[in-house]
């Protein structure tokens, strides 16, 4: 029975093959088309519009194993990672798919067919779930009729569940129906039914489900009331991982081939040994093992960690498995190691995880190594935190202590939360949320996954199947003049069949030649004009569905309808400069790898008539040197006004050929294959320039970070990098003028004028310290304040308020008193601009008695801020400016 993960996915995609299931390859954790998800949490995502009938598909019967992410809304297993021996954030699904084809019988006695005849599975292992009824919806005895048929089990062993295990519905209305369950029985001797509605231990000895089969049979309405749908589907999932437990004879999904060798290699670096229990250092070798693998996945889809929705997502769990490390003694970046090793193991299934393995590895080393520059100071203020009488007593940590864990530090909350549990405590999570969301208000944030698609896009794509199209014809690469038939036309939102003169609408044809923006190339802008005299000017061209492409116009005279002939004309001027950015990218893409390396790969970019900017992978900033090697190579490129080629191929044809892909981007079953010369060969749908010449000039304009490993070129050509390098030359002149100088002399003369700045900067700071000591001894001001000095045990205290032009004369004036003093405690205050400051010193003498650092704490509290330092000096400062009197008079009695 014995079957590496490898065997098992491949026989599991034989099988419904055979059953005449057409293979359909693994589509993208980030799932398109629906910005209500986060990532793809099942097998079925891809095919949703499918189920729902707003997409037709050549074939009835599908079977796929899809990557998959569980760790954000209802789907979200991050808790119970490393915890149990079944839960992951990363997992593979196997399943096979109905979309109005076969239903319950065939289901029900595939899944039969493949555990115990293919797998061998053992019969007496075995139990089946299926739906027993409830809230008026009547049990699924078909389901349990078929059970029984095709086992030959009595109905002790087919076990009625309730709605929340037995139930599925996307939403509260639409598609739903009963779902009917496999479940294994992992531990010793003869199934223990039982023990079936017990949680297994962590060792995972007990019942676990491995394969759940969905019958989409109903459509409930608004009043909840269920329909049988004409066409019922079925959707079944079973986690690869949990397979290959089973057949590998294993109780932890974490003791198969899968992840084993990525918990070994986590002990490994921490010098420790895996003994497969609930220790807690097992725990953290499986959270490392499981988290490697959603880092490795991620970022090989173009997801890297920062302060985006997804992007976030994998920063938590990148630093989630940092301090799972940390907590194990390892003192060095560790997790890039893992994750080359989930390249190695898993890059045969989906090589994207080889092809960019350094770049999987640069990225998460260099997140953790940002961390890691934080990660002891945060841990020291949880430490800080923890210790505190106020919240020994309460056992909650404040919203705005975990709010400043993750805004400065940058703790997740999930992170603070398990640290605050080691320590028997809670978080404020209300005081929290009310910190973050008053963040929020002060930048904007991501939309993804809170705002659905518009449903007007869809309905105007049914008027586009009505009229006999499946889609929009794009006419654009051959012309910019074209003409097409308004399909569907959208008014304030709403589809309408006419609109008139000052209206600003959206209209469909069924062929144009605008090009509608993705791929980075913003759509076309240009003219449509109608027989009957209507006028309207086209501002943008986008593409809101796979297949529809909807122009953005203003009418400007006359009236259009739907079912009216438009002529339609690109704006020439701007599609030209739009062309020669375009393929302007390909061919910096293209000297990006040349002078920094194959993994200075695509991860984003924006073509306009006006700029071009793009983004790549590389960890560090591209020094001068080498922007001005690039910028050479490009330009030498260009001037051999090579023809730009594209050819239309099957994308396996065109992976052949060498095409590269670009990041991020998915492609279809068949390709556009652009050729700039034979050594820079990439796949795209854009449009391009007919020769490298008619680029022009490249001229880069700026390089900047963007992201963890991340970097920005921006760039412009033609008569846009004219005008640019024009635009430098008047600033020249201008500044030359202003420093009477010429262009070859401006840099000597503007180090000089720096110079003399720095100069009467000192002289300008010499003479206020001056003036703040008391005049030209520096004793006069200050000899004044010693009468006001009190006596404290062990010396004197002393506390004023001074002006001071800075924090570092504070701090002097503070340390010229304590000497002066003797044996003193001493502290002084000003106000900056907006700020109070104040300094403490104390002398070395009495800092067994008195520490300046934890003296200033309560005193920063008065002034809104925090402060801290050494036994012998500290600081700190706060925003209350009318309080700061009252934080000097504290000083005595906080050393009294």
């Amino acid at each position: 029975m014995h079957k590496l993960a490898n065997e098992v996915r491949a026989s599991f995609l034989d099988f419904f093959k055979g059953k005449g299931h057409e293979v359909v390859p693994s589509s993208s954790l980030v799932p398109a088309n629906d910005p209500t998800l986060m990532f793809t949490a099942a097998g079925m995502v891809q095919f949703k519009d499918v189920f729902t009938g707003k997409e037709q598909r050549a074939y009835t019967r599908a079977t796929s194993s899809q990557k998959c992410i569980r760790i954000s809304g209802k789907h979200n297993d991050l808790e119970n990672v490393g915890v149990t021996a079944r839960h992951h954030t990363f997992f593979e699904m196997l399943g096979n798919f109905s979309f109005g084809d076969y239903f319950k019988d065939d289901a029900i006695a595939w899944a039969w067919e493949l555990i115990t005849k293919v797998w061998g599975i053992p019969e007496d292992k075995l139990v089946v779930t299926v739906f027993g009824g409830e809230g008026g919806v009547p049990a699924d005895q078909g389901a349990r009729e078929i059970w029984k048929r095709v086992t030959g089990w009595s109905d002790d062993l087919v076990i009625d569940m309730g709605a929340k295990d037995n139930f599925w519905q996307a939403g509260d209305t639409g598609p739903c129906g009963p779902c009917t369950e496999i479940h294994f029985w992992n531990g010793d001797g003869p199934r223990d039914l039982s023990k079936f509605l017990d949680e297994p231990p962590v060792d995972g000895r007990g019942w676990m489900e491995i394969w759940n089969l969905v019958f989409m049979q109903f459509d409930r309405d608004a009043q909840g009331n269920l329909a049988p749908l004409p066409k019922p589907c079925v959707d079944t999932g079973a986690g690869l991982e949990r397979v290959s437990s089973v057949l590998q004879g294993k109780t932890s999904n974490y003791d198969t081939d899968l992840l084993r060798s990525l918990v070994e290699r986590a002990a490994e670096i921490s010098g420790k040994r895996y003994t497969a229990s609930g220790a807690d250092d097992d725990v953290s070798m499986r959270v490392i093992a499981d988290h490697a693998r959603t880092t490795a996945f991620m970022i090989a889809e173009g997801i890297f960690p920062e302060k985006g929705d997804r992007e976030y997502v994998l920063r938590r769990v990148m630093r989630r498995a940092i301090r799972h490390g940390h907590r194990l003694g390892i003192a060095r970046p560790f997790l890039h190691e893992v994750a080359v090793q989930v390249a190695d193991l898993m890059g045969d299934q989906y090589p994207e995880l080889r092809e960019r393995k350094s770049l999987i590895a640069s990225v998460t080393e260099a997140e953790e190594v940002r961390f890691r520059e934080t990660l002891e100071r945060g841990i020291k203020l949880m430490d800080e935190v923890v210790s505190t009488p106020e919240i020994r007593a309460s056992r909650v940590i404040p919203g705005d202590v975990a709010f400043k864990l993750y805004d400065t530090y940058g703790f997740p909350i999930d992170l603070t939360e398990v640290i605050a549990r080691e320590s028997s405590l809670t978080i404020d999570k209300d005081g929290y949320d009310a910190a973050l969301e008053e963040q929020k208000r002060r930048s904007e944030g991501s939309k993804v996954g809170e705002a659905a698609l518009d449903d007007v896009w869809r309905d105007a794509a049914k008027r586009l199947e009505e009229s006999g199209a499946k889609e929009v014809r794009f006419l654009g690469y051959e012309r910019e003049e074209g003409k097409g038939k308004i399909v569907a036309l959208v008014r304030d939102k709403a589809l309408a069949s006419a609109a008139g003169a000052g209206d600003a609408i959206a209209f469909v044809t069924d062929q144009t030649p605008f090009y509608g923006e993705s791929g980075g190339q913003v759509g076309d802008r240009g003219l449509a004009t109608s027989a009957s005299g209507a006028r309207l000017t086209v501002t943008d061209t986008q593409r809101p569905i796979a297949g529809l492409f909807v122009h953005f116009a203003t009418v400007e005279e006359g009236t259009v309808s739907v079912g009216d002939e438009l002529s339609l004309v690109v704006d020439h001027p701007s599609r030209t400069a739009t062309r020669r950015n375009h393929s302007a990218t390909h061919v910096l893409h293209w000297a990006l790898r040349k002078v920094l390396g194959e993994a200075a790969t695509q991860k984003g970019s924006l073509v306009a008539p006006d700029r071009l900017r793009f983004d790549f992978s590389h960890p560090r900033p591209v020094t001068p040197e080498e922007l001005r090697t690039i910028e050479d190579l490009v330009n030498d490129k260009l001037l051999t006004d090579a023809p730009v080629v594209t050819e239309v191929l099957p994308i396996d044809v065109a992976k052949k050929r060498g095409a590269m892909a670009i990041f991020g981007e998915k492609y279809g079953g068949v390709v556009r294959v652009l050729t700039m010369t034979e050594d820079s060969v990439e796949l795209c749908g854009g449009t391009h320039a007919r020769s490298l010449g008619e680029i022009g000039l490249f001229k880069i304009v700026s390089e900047t970070g963007i992201a963890a490993g991340v970097r920005r070129i921006e760039g412009a050509t033609g008569k846009n990098a004219l005008a640019y390098v024009r635009e430098l030359e008047s600033t020249l002149r201008a500044a030359g003028a202003l420093l009477k100088a010429s262009p070859s002399d401006l840099a000597d003369k503007v180090e000089k004028v720096i110079a003399h700045g720095k100069t009467l900067e000192k002289e300008l700071e010499a003479t206020k310290r001056k003036l703040a000591m008391g005049g030209e001894g520096g004793g006069g001001g200050l000899d004044a304040m010693l009468g006001r000095a009190r006596d404290i045990p062990g010396g004197k205290a002393l506390s004023v308020r001074v002006d001071a032009a800075d924090a570092a004369v504070l701090r002097e004036m503070a340390e010229k008193l304590r000497d002066k003093l003797g044996e003193a405690v001493v502290l002084v205050g000003a106000i900056n601009g907006p700020k109070a400051q104040i300094a403490l010193a104390v002398s070395k003498g009495l800092t067994d008695r008195y520490k300046a650092g934890e003296l200033i704490k309560p005193i920063a509290q008065i002034l809104g801020g925090s402060g801290g330092g050494r036994p012998d000096m500290a600081q700190a400062g706060g925003t209350h400016l009318d309080k700061l009197d009252e934080a000097l008079e504290k000083l005595y009695a906080v050393v009294a």
